[in-house]
Order: structure tokens, then sequence, then C-alpha cells
């Protein structure tokens, strides 16, 4: 027979269990619906409605929706956060690591509806998330790990301006992925993402640079060689067919971004 104590663990543990699955299932909620309609116009009833839990379940959880916003930016900047830390402790060269974090990074974003909606978010609204924070982590990271490829003693100040050039080069290509698949998610497929790599970081001059050559392919692709695709063109990606994972985007016509190809300008969440 259990104890009385024994007896209450086996109650406790799937009320705390029910209550951590309700808070996911209102931050993805509200996250979805920041995307659609922005954070002023997101009521709590309907972001209750959408998580299929009461009015007092949402209070119970969330005083205010401004706690509610609160969480989203803070899980989306937690997501990020593991992605950069990934990058920091890379063993890669530079140009693979940024290949390797590009590659995860818009996957997530394409994945993930609150990476995706903490994104969207105004400035304002959500600090460490909105464009200048990220661009300014990125290229401090990147010219760390390309400082590092080069230093093989002292470094000359044609090496240093190398390493600089190309942190620049590789924030600008990841932000710049980054955006342009608010409009169009082929620009987030990996296939994508490595084709554009190789088309604009070809392998280094490693006698000028000092670089450690850059492999040609992600670190998790399969070691032997498969048929090669179609190069990436630099006006458009290519459309590969669209594979949905996130049970929030079943219909990709009702989706935030919109069809594939459409050109709408993305409307900040908040």
């Amino acid at each position: 027979m259990l104890s009385q104590s024994d007896q209450r663990r086996d109650v406790t543990l799937p009320i705390q269990h029910r209550a951590i699955q309700s808070r996911r299932a209102l931050i993805r909620a509200a996250a979805q619906a920041f995307i659609e309609k922005g954070v002023p116009a997101s009521g709590m009833v309907d972001i209750s409605r959408r998580a299929r839990l009461s009015k007092g379940a949402l209070y119970f959880h969330f005083a205010s929706k401004e706690e509610l916003t609160l969480a989203v930016r803070e899980e989306a900047l937690g997501i990020l956060r593991e992605l950069e830390a990934d990058l920091a402790r890379s063993l890669q060269p530079v140009r693979c690591a940024a290949r390797d974090f590009a590659i995860a990074l818009l996957s997530r974003v394409d994945s993930d509806v609150v990476l995706r909606a903490g994104l969207q978010m105004r400035p304002e609204t959500a600090p460490g998330l909105e464009d200048a924070g990220l661009e300014k982590r990125w290229y401090a990271l990147f010219l760390e790990k390309a400082t590092a490829d080069r230093r093989t003693g002292p470094m000359s100040a044609e090496q240093t301006a190398d390493a600089r050039r190309t942190a620049q080069l590789l924030t600008t290509l990841v932000t710049g992925l980054l955006h342009l698949g608010h409009d169009d998610r082929a620009w987030w497929c990996k296939d994508q993402v490595t084709d554009i790599w190789s088309q604009l970081l070809p392998a280094p001059d490693t006698a000028r640079t000092g670089e450690t050559r850059c492999a040609d392919r992600p670190a998790d692709a399969p070691a032997t060689a498969a048929p090669q695709a179609p190069a990436a063109s630099l006006h458009g990606p290519r459309r590969p067919a669209p594979v949905h994972s996130d049970p929030d985007r079943t219909n990709p016509a009702r989706d935030e971004a919109g069809p594939a190809g459409s050109r709408t300008p993305r409307t900040p969440a908040g």
C-alpha cells in the first residue's frame, strides 16, 4: 500500500505536468495570434480559445497580456541563445560553423512558431531579438571564430582586416536569409542555404589568410556523395515541396507568412 506522501506525489506529478503543458499551449497560441494579428490586436480570450483552455486557466498562468508577451519573448530568446552557444562551441572553421549555424537557425525559425513570433515583435516589445541586437551578437561571434582560424601567431594587418570582412559578410548573409524567408520560406531550405554558401563563400586562400579550409558539406550531411542538385540562383530560391512539421502550419495558405512566393512585406507582431 502506498504511503500518504506517495499518494500525494502521484496526484501532484500529473497536475504539474498538465500545468506545464497548459503553459506551453498558451505561449504557442499567443505566438500564433501575435504573428497573425500583432500584439496590440491579440486578445486574451482569443488566445485562450486557440489553446483550448478556459480564460481562468489563462489568467492562472499569466496575469496580463504583458506577462504572456514577455513569456513568448523569453522563450524565443532562449532558443536563440542555445543556437548561438552551439556556434561558439563549434570546432569547425568559421565558414563551416556559420553555415551550420544558419541552417540550424533558419530550420528552427521555420518550424517554431514561438521563435518566429519573437523575431517579428517590435524592438521595444522584444529587446534582444531586434535586428541590431542580433547583428551585433552574431558579428562578435563570427569575428571571434574568424580571428581564431587565422591565429597561428601574431596576426598581420591584412589578416585582421580579412577576419573583419569575413565576419561582416557572414552576418549580412545570415540576417539577409532570415529576412528573405519571412516572405518566401524557400530561402530557409537547407539545400538552398548550402548552395548559396558554396557560391558566395568559396574555399579561402589559406596561404594568404592562414584560415582553415572549410569542408564542402555541412557537419550533419552523409559522408557518401549525393547527386548534385542544380545550383541555387541568386535571383531566387529553388522551391522544394513544402514539408510542414509544425502543427500550427498544416494549412500554409492560412499561415502568417502567406503562401510560398508571397512578396507581401511582413508586419511586426507587436
